[in-house]
């Protein structure tokens, strides 16, 4: 969605947008009005934080958000992410201490509160892991040693950059593979519970190889996507593995901030994008897009020019973190996010570029007839392209055309709906269950009655329709059809 050219109390109707909002809700967005409030203002998933709130809280913004998507009958993506392992120090005597360059420091795993020599790890699976020449970052990377030895259960650092550092801050290990899988017991439970509350993608934290993404498939198996978060370095390094193991990807620009020099963040997150893309995979943009308006009413201009280079990108979706679930202003950041992605995408340069970074077809009927959709749209100027799909991948390899007209995708389930609400340039519709589709004219009197009921075009207009035949098999696009509005 995207905003209305009004800006008013954040209650009317948002337009519709190419790029996806994802809001983060939390104890400044979990009541009804303001739900709603983002829902009309532009946000297309909300995305649910398990690293805070109860199973209750959850529960109950969950209900308020298939409330809210009922009456405004647009199908509303919710995504549950789990927190994933948290690597911390352990206590203090004096509750902090002060880390001097140069000097040595031990971690070790005894339970005795630590001082401004040593301080407990209690995490054996970094000991074991470290060599000597291993970096530590602790507390957001504001400090950082370099391991000298390594003991059966402990290690000796030198402080390379030194300062305070209180209990449980948090240790970061950007130089090694550690061998500690993405779900704690934690996880598991937290997965179990919001599988069950029917969440539409699930997003996995600490991921460093294919086989964590494939040991999460195995619990999640077709109840839900899964959406790899890609905040290590190990992952950047398996970036094609573990894209092939995700249903969709985010770009987790804080913890990969973090572990890695942040030059090179920009230059991961185009590497990200484009490889998602290519795969016909979903991507999210995450992290300190507006962070500025968790205390404030407008963003910065370099906030506002990041969330434009995401849509120069190519990313499917832009992410809001603390700024709508606990800042002061949520309704002005989803507004707001919002008009720079309208802007961008009413950009004729953005246009052109979208066009000059369209991919090639891939060898195979489903990426041809992909392909033709998006030019026969472009050819006859069709106000819309209408994707039949079961489960949405006729939409989503439509989608990496990057089309210049919207992509109504039509499919049985609610399911395949919300999960395409996560889809570039896609608005979803559930096809009538009293309406069959069992020959080509069904498939078109339903793109045609989509196409009304979306109030895009005028009569006279054509409408570029893709499907599979046989009907309602996933998987099977190789149908090509225009139709005529009227």
């Amino acid at each position: 969605m995207a905003e209305s050219t009004q800006q008013g109390s954040g209650a009317e109707q948002a337009q519709t947008c190419r790029t996806k909002i994802v809001a983060t809700l939390g104890p400044a967005s979990s009541d009804y009005t303001i739900i709603r409030d983002l829902a009309l203002a532009g946000a297309d998933v909300f995305r649910f934080n398990f690293s805070h709130g109860t199973h209750e809280d959850h529960a109950a913004r969950h209900a308020i958000v298939r409330r809210v998507e009922e009456e405004l009958g647009t199908p509303i993506g919710i995504l549950a992410d789990m927190q994933g392992p948290k690597l911390r120090v352990g206590r203090f005597a004096a509750g902090r201490v002060t880390l001097q360059p140069g000097t040595t420091f031990r971690f070790d795993l005894s339970d005795t509160p630590g001082d401004e020599h040593r301080v407990n790890l209690p995490h054996p699976e970094i000991i074991s892991a470290v060599r000597p020449g291993s970096r530590l970052l602790m507390d957001d990377g504001k400090l950082a040693v370099v391991v000298e030895k390594v003991g059966p259960d402990w290690i000796e650092t030198r402080v390379e950059v030194g300062g305070p550092l209180s209990d449980h801050k948090g240790v970061n290990v950007p130089d090694v593979a550690l061998p500690i899988p993405a779900l704690t017991e934690k996880d598991r439970k937290d997965l179990a519970f919001a599988l069950d509350l029917g969440v539409d993608y699930v997003a996995l934290s600490f991921v460093q190889r294919a086989e964590d993404v494939a040991q999460a498939r195995a619990l999640v198996g077709e109840r839900a996507a899964v959406l790899t978060k890609l905040e290590k370095p190990q992952a950047v390094e398996n970036l094609d593995a573990i894209l092939e193991q995700s249903d969709a990807v985010m770009v987790a620009r804080g913890d990969l901030g973090v572990e890695l020099p942040p030059e090179t963040v920009p230059l991961i997150q185009k590497r990200i994008i484009r490889a998602a893309r290519r795969l016909g995979k979903p991507v999210v943009v995450a992290t300190q897009m507006l962070e500025s308006m968790i205390s404030a009413p407008t963003p910065t201009r370099a906030e506002a020019s990041d969330v434009a280079t995401a849509v120069f990108d190519g990313a499917d979706a832009v992410m809001l973190s603390a700024e709508s679930a606990a800042g002061k202003y949520p309704r002005e950041a989803v507004r707001i996010m919002n008009r720079i992605l309208w802007r961008v995408e009413e950009d004729a340069g953005w246009q052109a570029h979208m066009a000059a970074a369209r991919l090639a077809p891939e060898d195979y009927v489903a990426d041809a007839i992909a392909s033709a959709v998006q030019q026969v749209a472009a050819t006859l100027k069709a106000p819309a392209i209408v994707a039949y799909t079961h489960r949405g991948p006729t939409a989503l390899r439509i989608a990496r055309e990057r089309p210049t007209c919207p992509i109504l995708g039509i499919t049985p389930t609610h399911t395949s709906a919300r999960r395409m609400a996560l889809v570039w340039g896609v608005r979803a519709f559930v096809s009538a269950p009293h309406k069959p589709t069992t020959t080509v004219e069904d498939v078109v009197d339903a793109a045609l009655d989509v196409v009304n009921r979306a109030g895009i075009g005028a009569e006279g207009d054509s409408v570029v329709i893709a499907a599979g035949v046989p009907f309602g098999v996933s998987g099977s696009t190789n149908l090509l059809r225009v139709a005529r509005i009227g």
